[in-house]
Formats: structure tokens, C-alpha cells, sequence
């Protein structure tokens, strides 16, 4: 199981903090009602392990303390952090915080992932980890935030942002779309549509692109077939051809391919049909758009291929995942 570990403090948001905390239990026990280990060992981390007292009515058990949870190297099974919102002034929040940002920075160095909610960002920003990375907060806080932490790159209109281990979401409830996010990510996304489902999230909403799936693939460095994926996902809705992409960005297609193969680990074709086959899932799942009128929307020009390469790719016809996972 992945260890997720959300900080808790007084100024918490109750929110912020409960939701992920019922996310994450809860897509443990639809993986385990469908036979499959659960993914996420979710603990509170609090400054002192106690009862810590909420401005609200409310109060969070923490057992932990960061001093229990010092950085290691976890390889596959490498920790995550999880930074909800606070509310109140950042100043004060972060003279009380010292402590726990210096051990977020330490976390990060060693290999673990971070993420922010709404303006759980600026505790990210303060340890240096946002330095040259995109980030998102809630739009009431980013004028601020640009004025304190002027090396970031705030993505204001962005839901979620990802980038090397470091994960950011959106204002107040938008947020949870980083929680559905990373649920998806690290279960699948016939998973993260369960959940989608369960909690009423409207999956539009987590990211700008639709190709967040696809995020593992683009880690490798290599800012040629980089070009060559973003070009694919700009033109996944028309008749794309391996030789159209390799001369996107001037190689031959022979080269293209061992170089894309080495880089994304599969062909330039089955990319290029995993895009499109992604896409028309997307749209399965949020709307009502016939499935002949989707095949032209993906880039196929008949719906034999389409179905076919549809099967091949997610085991079920385009029917049979609309009734699974449409409606969300």
C-alpha cells in the first residue's frame, strides 16, 4: 500500500482535511469489494500526537508526529503528503509551521510526493518546492502568493497540477479533483470513475487536458518525442499518421519510431490510438454523443476500426463501457 499521510493542525480546514481521508478509505473498499488489495494507508500527521482542537466544532485523533514519519527512500511504495487548506493569516499559520515545512522539504529531497490543496500551496511554496514548477491554489490567494513567492509559476485557471512528484489543486472544493486525480493515478482509471461515481465528482473538472492518463509516459526527457506526444494529443480528432508526427519534428519515420519506442516505451501507433481511445472514453462517460458521431470525433473513419482498436484497448465495446461508466 502507498503510505498517505495528510497534516492536520488548529487552522486546518475541516474540509480539506476529511474529504481526501473519506476518498481514500473509500476507494480502498471499492478495490477490496472487487477482489483487489487496497491501495492507501492513510495516517494523520499532527506538530504534537494528540487531539487537535479545530477552530469548528471539530476535532482530529492524530497518533503521528512528523518526528514518527522521518524521509526515507520507499522505491515503488514511496510515501505521500497530502497539504490541505488552512485557514486565517499565512504569517501566523506559518510561524507555528516552521518545523513541519522544513520537514516537507526534507520528505521531498528523499523522494516523496507532495501535494496541496487550495491553499495548502503556500506551505509547498515556502519549503522551495514550487521553485520553477506550475502550481495552483485558490484564486482569492494567487495575487498574494505571486507577490511572496515570485519563482513560481501559478497556473490560476489549472485544477491540477503535476509535475516531477509535486502536485497542487484548485480553490475550496474544486480541490477534490486532485484527490479523484490521484486516485486514478495510482489505481487506474476504471477505478478513479468508481469513485467519481461514489462521491458525485464531476471528472470533467480534473484536469485541462484529457490525457492526465497518460502523464506516466512523458517522464523520460526527451523534448523531441515530448514535441511528438503534445502534437499527437493536439490532433488525436484527426486521420494522424505515424509519418505526419515523425515529420512534425523533422526525422525519418524509421528513426522516429526506435526513438519514440525507447523513450514511451510502446510504437508511435499504439500512443496515437491510446489518445484516441482515451478521449472517446472521456466522452462515453459525460455525454450522450452517438457512438458513430464519436468515431469521427476520435479521428476514425469508420466505426468497425474504431470499435475493434476501442475493445482491444480497454477489454469492452464502446457500449458496454458507456453502460458501466457513463453518467457521471
Amino acid at each position: 500500500m502507498k503510505p498517505v499521510y495528510i497534516l492536520v493542525h488548529e487552522d486546518v480546514v475541516l474540509s480539506s482535511a476529511a474529504a481526501p481521508l473519506d476518498i481514500f478509505t473509500r476507494t480502498n473498499d471499492i478495490l477490496q469489494a472487487a477482489g483487489r488489495p487496497p491501495a492507501f494507508d492513510v495516517a494523520l500527521v499532527a506538530r504534537q500526537s494528540d487531539l487537535i482542537a479545530l477552530e469548528l466544532p471539530a476535532f482530529f485523533q492524530c497518533r503521528l508526529t512528523p518526528e514518527a514519519v522521518p524521509p526515507k527512500s520507499a522505491g515503488h511504495q514511496q510515501a505521500l503528503i497530502l497539504v490541505p487548506a488552512f485557514s486565517g493569516d499565512w504569517q501566523h499559520v506559518r510561524e507555528k509551521n516552521h518545523a513541519v515545512i522544513e520537514w516537507l522539504g526534507r520528505h521531498y529531497s528523499a523522494g516523496t510526493e507532495i501535494a496541496s490543496l487550495c491553499v495548502g500551496s503556500y506551505f509547498l511554496a515556502e519549503a522551495g518546492l514550487l521553485d520553477g514548477r506550475p502550481c495552483t491554489s485558490h484564486w482569492r490567494a494567487i495575487e498574494d502568493m505571486r507577490r511572496r513567492f515570485p519563482k513560481v509559476d501559478f497556473q490560476p485557471d489549472a485544477v491540477v497540477t503535476d509535475q516531477n512528484g509535486i502536485y497542487s489543486g484548485g480553490g475550496a472544493f474544486s480541490s477534490l479533483n486532485l484527490v479523484l486525480y490521484l486516485v486514478e493515478k495510482f489505481c487506474g482509471h476504471d477505478i478513479g470513475v468508481q469513485v467519481a461515481k461514489n462521491f458525485s465528482i464531476h471528472r470533467d473538472h480534473i484536469n485541462q487536458a484529457h490525457f492526465s492518463v497518460f502523464r506516466g509516459l512523458n517522464q523520460h526527457g526527451d523534448r523531441v518525442i515530448l514535441d511528438a506526444q503534445a502534437f499527437i494529443e493536439a490532433h488525436y480528432a484527426e486521420d494522424i499518421s505515424v509519418e505526419r508526427v515523425a515529420g512534425h519534428v523533422n526525422m525519418s519515420k524509421r528513426n522516429f519510431i526506435r526513438r519514440f519506442k525507447q523513450a514511451v516505451q510502446t510504437t508511435p501507433l499504439e500512443y496515437i490510438q491510446r489518445v484516441k481511445i482515451e478521449a472517446a472514453k472521456k466522452a462515453l462517460e459525460q455525454g450522450r454523443r452517438s457512438i458513430q458521431a464519436l468515431t469521427y470525433d476520435v479521428g476514425y473513419s469508420d466505426s468497425k476500426t474504431f470499435r475493434s482498436v476501442f475493445k482491444r484497448v480497454t477489454g469492452v465495446t464502446p457500449q458496454d463501457y458507456r453502460t458501466k461508466y457513463g453518467g457521471i
